[in-house]
């Protein structure tokens, strides 16, 4: 018994109830078709695994493990376990030491950071300037390695790098770099030993809390604890330890990241304890249905990841800014939140997450509340008055075939016309569509941003006038002078209370002009055996708690 996406997508349409039932509904659904298939596998039998041992799902194998490399989000995710960066992000994403304990900037272009002594590899070696050197420099010149790497643009300010003293690095650039230390963090940047080459990431050493076992393509990545792990040691005092929980004993020794592409199956995977342990896998439905079984436990923390939809301001209807703010006026966020994420996901007015240092508060910046009305004289003051059938203009939208992005841009459309506004809806499978968007070729288009919002340099990468594609992210072709002048000031500036007071400025700026609209940061999702004890998830949504599960 299915459903078909029209008929869903009409549902969805009729806000809240309508949407709610047919959320309801495909719990039911889903939590009958999970059921009906652990019937027919085995007696919902769990494999049973070594003491110690935990199996978490992932949707795809990381692309490459060494994080000089690896740019999507399981091999940072999962190299993030193997590997160190020089700082970390706290919870505020403010950045704190980690490997270098300490950084200054003697001037704009000048950046020197003191290492950790007593660090080692993985395999035994000390870990020491001359490294930190090798990787940053294999990164910016890829024949130093034989590498080629995406990564390279993020650190195209870097000039040269030197080796002061065995724990002392020095780094010159050509030109000041507001995100430098930011892509030296966490997930971002990993130390390799000097000389690894471009096929290191096929059997890594790091300095992390995991160490590498193996990898098979499209099935596994195994990684077990690594007992000389410096942080275990007492060293770190960064305040980046999380709710400060600690465990009493009985530590995850070895983590087994099963490659599960499907939602379905991982589900089941879960409901039947042949895998212990997903985040941001399986849909919001089949957590509801999930939650209920008495071996499965659900933790539920905000994010960092912001969802937005983004206007080409170079289109003959959506040049006017007042046409964009009817739009965010016309749109009732909080009845999509409610609907279609079950109340999991906080409205958002800026890029940045919730708490990050450069963020401005909701009284720094113009707010858009849901008012069909303010959309209507926002319209008519634009020129836009109503045809013979209402309507006043007509917009295309363009999303991927993620089913929850499709069903949301449904309820869009809705909410849409009741102020004039005919939105036509364009999906396609993601290449195509993503292929569209880095050429301008949209109106407005529907993703959403992880990772790189937790650095406040995403303004100058999204809404810069030097970052239309390919050189950034700047698809709408969005230019204000005084918005780079203040990017380029935040940049430059090494006090960050000056930073914050450019950043805050540009959100104003963005708030008034609207290139874009900030709609909501799903919350992170975990769903987990009832095995695992201390289960903490980070609101960047990286596997660092791993680090402190405790396993019955």
């Amino acid at each position: 018994m299915k459903i078909s996406e029209v008929k869903r997508m009409r549902f969805a349409a009729r806000m809240p109830a309508h949407a709610i039932r047919l959320h309801e509904w495909g719990t039911r659904m889903c939590g009958a078709l999970i059921v009906a298939m652990c019937v027919g596998v085995s007696g919902c039998r769990a494999k049973v695994e070594a003491p110690g041992s935990v199996v978490m799902i992932i949707e795809s194998s990381p692309n490459n493990l060494d994080l000089r490399q690896g740019t999507d989000a399981q091999s940072e995710r999962v190299g993030g376990l193997v590997f160190d960066g020089l700082v970390k992000k706290d919870e505020h994403f403010n950045l704190q030491p980690w490997l270098a304990t300490a950084w200054e900037q003697p001037d704009a272009l000048t950046w020197v950071f003191h290492l950790r002594d007593g660090v080692r590899f993985q395999d035994g070696r000390g870990m020491g300037a001359e490294d930190v050197a090798w990787t940053i420099r294999s990164i910016v010149d890829g024949s130093v390695a034989g590498l080629v790497t995406a990564k390279a643009g993020s650190f195209a300010s870097v000039a040269q790098v030197e080796v002061v003293d065995p724990l002392t690095l020095r780094v010159r650039l050509k030109r000041s770099d507001a995100g430098l230390l930011f892509n030296m963090s966490d997930g971002l940047f990993g130390v390799v030993p000097r000389g690894a080459g471009k096929d290191f990431g096929l059997h890594p050493e790091g300095t992390g809390a995991f160490r590498f076992v193996s990898a098979v393509q499209d099935k596994e990545v195994v990684l077990e604890r690594n007992h000389d792990y410096w942080a275990d040691s007492g060293a770190a005092d960064s305040g980046v330890t999380g709710s400060g929980w600690k465990p009493s004993g009985g530590k995850v020794e070895r983590v087994r990241f099963s490659v599960v592409p499907d939602a379905i199956t991982s589900a089941l995977e879960l409901k039947k304890g042949s895998a212990d342990l997903a985040s941001n896998v399986v849909t919001l439905d089949m957590i509801h249905t999930l939650e209920q079984e008495p071996n499965l436990k659900v933790e539920s923390v905000g994010s960092s990841i912001v969802n937005y939809t983004n206007f080409n301001v170079n289109d003959p209807v959506l040049k006017d800014r007042r046409v964009r703010q009817a739009i965010a006026c016309a749109l009732d966020r909080q009845a999509i939140v409610d609907a279609i994420w079950r109340g999991q996901a906080r409205l958002a007015n800026t890029l940045l997450p919730i708490g990050h240092w450069a963020a401005a508060s909701g009284g720094e910046m113009v707010a858009y509340p849901h008012d069909v009305e303010r959309a209507k004289r926002l319209l008519d003051e634009a020129g836009f008055k109503p045809g013979k059938n209402g309507v006043r203009l007509r917009i295309t939208l363009k999303t991927s075939t993620d089913e929850t992005t499709r069903l949301m841009a449904a309820v869009m459309q809705q909410q849409l016309r009741a102020a004039g506004i005919d939105l036509q809806l364009r999906s396609a499978e993601f290449g195509t569509f993503y292929a569209d968007v880095t050429k301008g070729a949209f109106q407005m288009y529907a993703l959403r941003w992880i990772g790189s919002n937790e650095d406040p340099d995403i303004f100058r990468y999204t809404y810069g006038s030097g970052s239309f594609p390919p050189k950034g992210g700047n698809r709408g072709r969005y230019s204000n002078t005084k918005v780079d002048a203040l990017l380029t000031a935040a940049a430059a500036a090494t006090d960050q209370g000056e930073q914050r007071k450019d950043y805050v400025e540009v959100q104003r700026i963005l708030a008034e002009d609207l290139p874009g609209i900030p709609l909501w940061y799903p919350n992170n999702e975990v769903v987990h055996t009832r095995r695992l004890v201390g289960v903490r998830p980070r609101v960047s949504g990286n596997f660092d708690f791993l680090r402190d599960l405790e396993v019955r």
